[in-house]
């Protein structure tokens, strides 16, 4: 408290104590890929599709990038940041392959019309008159352009390089099968704590849907399958494109309009135009205890994402929406405790601490991500003498317990119907 000398009026400002604890963005994504053009290995935050087209270009042979960065938008996703992952050479260097694999001329020929729109509709055309599928491939090699190089400031590539972007929650590189790439995108996303991976299937199933590979065992990722049709407005044909695009962009749009608490399933997947592989209920037994979360076309309600599971065998992380919540509420309550660091450790600051978080979780309960008709019920937090005992003190620790009850999907509703016989007097 200042000291005052001269008698009169003196105004102080004196902090509430309360800090409200605020909820941080889970809709923005990372894509990782090969554009057309644009800067490479440059993180460019991107929040509609003609930007993106004016940065990056348009879809191309040369990589599934585009493809997955236009289901995003077109699913509701409103801010990604797009990492090129190689220049546009290399970019059009691949599309010559892909053009010579499908008999399409001379490599040098697809390599100079992989770069404009003209050329794509000429090489269509050869296409169509041999009766061939229009192919687009991520170029070879992208698995260690994914992996990328930490060499100290400024000189981060591939996923590296998502290091120091703060804001991305979900992660996915379209098209991107390699097993490599995938365990890498997992390990990121775990590293990083509060990102979450969308991992896509195989196009193509070389044997029986039940030997289908699945990613390595981890709780921050999902597993998508099978792969969608959609309109290429380059090649102004139907193509079948890697589906994690479109599905980070219907986990944006839940997460804006229901919460990230609701599971992104049960709906549309806008763009699909039909899927590579219909499915089953009997096939999808085969694959939903696998965490293989499968998208289906049904009879008057569409195309639609028909799974919620991530691909950990821990029951506690079975459901995304569970782990993506956690995220939330973990992020949110250590961006908005910062202030807790080197204030003095009293019973007095244990309050503080106690009822910001309380009235943030209250909050959380009240928009329906929590489980129970109470707060008793739902969340409890802990800061007490108990949990901080004086040698914890004197070590310069502050240990705060908090429980949430999350509120899981009703993945499989029963409804049990009888027959009731009437009774006669």
């Amino acid at each position: 408290m200042p000291t005052y000398q001269t008698p009169g009026v003196y105004v102080e400002e004196v902090e509430s104590g309360s800090k409200p604890i605020e909820a941080g963005s889970t809709n923005t994504a990372g894509f990782l890929g090969v554009a057309e053009r644009g800067p490479v290995n440059e993180a460019v935050l991107v929040t509609n599709w003609t930007q993106y087209t004016k940065i990056f270009g348009g879809m191309h042979r040369g990589g599934w990038l585009a493809h997955g960065v236009y289901q995003f938008f077109q699913n509701g996703g409103t801010r990604c940041f797009i990492n090129n992952l190689a220049p546009s050479a290399f970019a059009s260097v691949s599309a010559a392959s892909v053009s010579a694999a499908a008999g399409e001329g001379e490599a040098g020929a697809g390599a100079e019309a992989g770069a404009g729109s003209g050329g794509a509709e000429a090489r269509e055309d050869r296409v169509e008159e041999r009766g061939e599928p229009a192919g687009v491939e991520n170029p070879p090699g992208i698995a260690k352009l994914i992996i990328g190089k930490d060499e100290g400031a400024g000189k981060k590539t591939g996923l590296c390089l998502f290091d120091t972007i703060a804001d991305i929650a979900l992660v996915a590189a379209p098209g991107v099968t390699d097993p490599a790439a995938q365990d890498a995108i997992l390990s990121h996303c775990e590293r990083n704590r509060f990102r979450f991976a969308v991992l896509d299937s195989p196009e193509d199933l070389e044997k029986g849907i039940d030997t289908m590979p699945v990613p390595r065992d981890s709780i921050m990722g999902a597993y998508y399958f099978p792969w969608v049709s959609m309109y290429d407005t380059v090649l102004d044909a139907k193509v079948f494109a890697p589906p994690s695009g479109g599905i980070c962009g219907v986990y944006s749009r839940v997460d804006s309009v229901r919460g990230v608490h609701k599971a992104p399933a049960n709906e549309i997947f806008r763009t699909a135009l039909g899927l590579k592989y219909n499915l089953t209920d009997a096939e999808q037994e085969l694959l939903n205890p696998k965490g293989i979360n499968c998208i289906r076309e049904f009879p008057g309600r569409g195309i639609r994402v028909w799974g919620a599971r991530t691909i950990s065998s821990n029951p506690e992380w079975r459901y995304v929406n569970v782990r993506r919540l956690f995220c939330m509420v973990e992020q949110a309550i250590q961006n908005g405790t910062n202030w807790v660091v080197f204030e003095p450790n009293t019973r007095d600051l244990w309050k503080k601490i106690t009822r910001n978080l309380t009235a943030f979780l209250l909050n959380t309960w009240k928009s329906g991500a929590l489980f129970g008709d109470t707060p008793e019920e739902a969340f409890y937090v802990r800061c007490d003498d108990e949990l901080n005992p004086p040698e914890s003190i004197d070590a310069g620790y502050v240990v705060v317990e908090v429980g949430l009850a999350p509120a899981k999907p009703a993945e499989f509703v029963v409804f049990r119907v009888s027959q009731k016989t009437l009774e006669t007097e």
